[in-house]
């Protein structure tokens, strides 16, 4: 397949860019800095700075741009940041889509378990609605929004509501570390919070199963199908690291150092992949430590 992506030089993109060049499919990443794609993701690559440069057939787009939104407080600035690189960024991809004659088969878009808002004890599936209206859940509601504009082309449109991706290297994982290597680590206020995680192999491989089933459209909950507690979390691993972890995070710290971005870590969604499952995918990882045991033996 010839394939596009946006977001390629981030965690999940590089594990896609290695996964389908092992594959002999055909790569191109459009990139706010091209110079860097080929280290990243290999020398294959080819590297778009404008999409007008593409040309050739397309078989499919996977579109996971979007600033990391957890890294710093939600100022106007930042909040203007995270729209525009998600948002606008998929308004200009599929208004490019429109203009070419030949349309892929299929986009696959970025979106986030925060799609639900603070689900609190609910269990969801893709079937439930949104539960509260934050900044967040707005966020990946026009992401979504902006992405299904490309049905109307003609273009099969598969949403991926991705939970926390656990890797070896970067992500998510990587920022709790090392305080929990020290003895340092702990749940985050109360603890109680559902966090839907993934195991990086598990999201390459549900991206890929997507892309290549005909019948997959609309929203998929990409999480392991046994979500836990972030206090369950913070103890397995503890476990996995052979180091205490019962420091807890106050809840009342990190709203006066985070702001409302401490709402998208005092919250979390019940989150289950039910679509995915009755797909017929099969997760590798369904179990929080046996994830662990792999990414950190």
């Amino acid at each position: 397949m010839h394939i596009l992506l946006t977001g390629g030089t981030g965690l999940i993109g590089r594990a896609l860019c290695r996964h389908w060049l092992q594959q002999g499919h055909q790569l191109s990443v459009w990139s706010r800095t091209p110079e860097k794609v080929a280290a990243l993701c290999g020398e294959p690559v080819r590297a778009l700075d404008r999409l007008q440069d593409y040309s050739g057939p397309l078989d499919a787009v996977v579109n996971l741009a979007g600033a990391p939104i957890a890294d710093r407080p939600w100022t106007s600035k930042r909040r203007q940041l995270l729209w525009s690189s998600r948002i606008s960024l998929t308004e200009q991809l599929v208004a490019w889509l429109a203009t070419r004659e030949q349309r892929p088969q299929v986009l696959l878009s970025g979106s986030a378990v925060g799609w639900y808002g603070n689900g609190g004890e609910r269990e969801l599936d893709e079937q439930s609605p949104s539960v509260t209206s934050d900044f967040a859940s707005q966020l990946c509601a026009a992401w979504e929004a902006s992405a299904l504009l490309a049905e109307a082309l003609g273009i099969r449109v598969v949403l991926v509501r991705t939970g926390l991706v656990l890797a070896a290297e970067g992500g998510f994982l990587q920022r709790l570390l090392p305080p929990f290597r020290l003895g340092l680590g702990g749940p985050i206020g109360n603890g109680r919070q559902w966090m839907p995680w993934i195991h990086l192999q598990d999201q390459v491989a549900l991206i890929d199963f997507l892309l290549q089933h005909p019948a997959a459209s609309g929203p998929y909950n990409a999480c392991a199908p046994v979500p836990v507690r972030n206090r369950e979390f913070s103890q397995a691993l503890g476990r996995a690291l052979h180091r205490p972890a019962f420091l807890p995070l106050p809840a009342a710290l990190l709203k006066l150092g985070l702001g409302e971005l401490a709402g998208l870590l005092l919250g979390g969604q019940r989150a289950v992949p039910r679509r995915l499952l009755e797909a017929g995918f099969v997760f590798g990882f369904n179990t929080l430590d046996s994830a662990l045991a792999e990414l950190l033996d």
